[in-house]
């Protein structure tokens, strides 16, 4: 009995997945009646979003060039992100994907203070979220195998690698209309959230406070944690 892909499809990206086709064929529609205003209105301009137009770093997530930008960004979600979710659950993976998508939008936005290109130039896609669990999914299943272009087996800690690497190289060359600091910038973000999230501050105050406790108790009461085997002077309480 041989299977295809990670599994069923969830509630939640069921949701993902249909608000992207949603949009997209209201943009179709729309395009073919000559009325051009939705990516204009919705896609991350970092010029916009400096006149304080906030809502494209989440709106532009939304939005795709072509029927192939969609299907191979909704297909990358739906491997990646459906064993990631049954693992995380619902709620911190939508947490997850919304903060790297926005992340990255914040990061393109502070970027093209730098690349005076990129400043008037109307970004759109998931792809700066789909890169950030693409991260997420290679430390997590290191060994597993991801088929680049449907040919290649490559193990999915080495894909993750390669896939940085391509972008970091476009990113300092011309990328033909490719928004690769936008994928590079969901990386980064995930990878600053996945450390951060390892971290939680009253865990580690409780841990610490334990560990001094412990020291002091071992000090009071002589206490040792052993030594060499023919050390007999050694005590233990």
């Amino acid at each position: 009995m041989m299977t295809f892909g990670p599994g069923p499809l969830s509630s939640a990206l069921k949701a993902l997945i249909g608000a992207n086709v949603a949009v997209f064929l209201a943009g179709s529609v729309l395009e073919w009646s000559s009325i051009t205003w939705l990516p204009a209105t919705l896609g991350l301009r970092p010029s916009a979003v400096a006149h304080l137009e906030i809502w494209r770093l989440g709106t532009y997530m939304f939005l795709h060039a072509g029927l192939f930008h969609l299907l191979f960004n909704m297909l990358a979600l739906w491997m990646f992100g459906t064993e990631l979710e049954r693992i995380w659950g619902t709620p911190y993976f939508l947490k997850f994907y919304f903060v790297t998508g926005i992340g990255a939008g914040v990061l393109t936005v502070v970027a093209s203070l730098v690349f005076s290109s990129l400043w008037y130039q109307t970004i759109i896609g998931a792809s700066g979220a789909i890169y950030g669990l693409l991260l997420a999914y290679g430390p997590m299943f290191p060994d597993r195998p991801i088929y680049m272009y449907f040919v290649f087996p490559i193990p999915a800690k080495y894909f993750v690698m390669l896939m940085g690497a391509i972008e970091f190289y476009s990113t300092l060359n011309d990328n033909n209309g490719v928004a690769s600091l936008t994928h590079l910038g969901g990386l980064v973000v995930a990878y600053l959230f996945l450390k951060g999230g390892r971290i939680h501050p009253l865990s580690e105050a409780k841990y610490w406070y334990l560990r001094w406790k412990m020291a002091r108790t071992r000090k009071k009461f002589d206490v040792y944690s052993g030594g060499r085997a023919n050390d007999w002077n050694r005590r233990v309480h």
